[in-house]
């Protein structure tokens, strides 16, 4: 283990491209694996009608607990998540376990970083 992580490390996540029903199961499957400000109750909002449907949650990677595989996904799923280099590197492992990830494209600044990925079931 690296070094004790005392502040929050939260990333958030936008995801897009896909049914509200795969947009739930990856955030269900993450709300297992990590804190979050979803509660398991929320349904992901649909922001606007005639746009593309976009859910965003945030979640604190610090302490990650037992993530459980998720129910199939009906069809890929686009995600993006801005965060702190380490915060990222802990969702990646954590959506690596949970589906099969293709990376689509990353970003790094100088304190975040920016991942583009695409997940189908494993």
């Amino acid at each position: 283990m690296g070094p004790e992580r005392l502040h929050e490390e939260p990333v958030s996540l936008e995801i897009s491209g896909c049914s509200k029903e795969d947009a739930r199961i990856v955030f269900d499957a993450l709300c297992e694996c990590f804190e979050s400000d979803r509660n398991a109750e929320d349904v992901p909002q649909q922001l606007h009608e005639t746009r593309p449907m976009v859910w965003l949650g945030t979640f604190e990677v610090t302490d990650a607990h037992e993530c459980t595989p998720p129910p199939r996904l009906a069809a890929s799923v686009e995600a993006d998540a801005q965060g702190g280099y380490w915060a990222i590197d802990r969702l990646r492992t954590a959506l690596d376990s949970l589906f099969a990830v293709r990376n689509l494209s990353s970003a790094s600044g100088d304190q975040e970083r920016e991942l583009h990925v695409l997940l189908e079931s494993r």
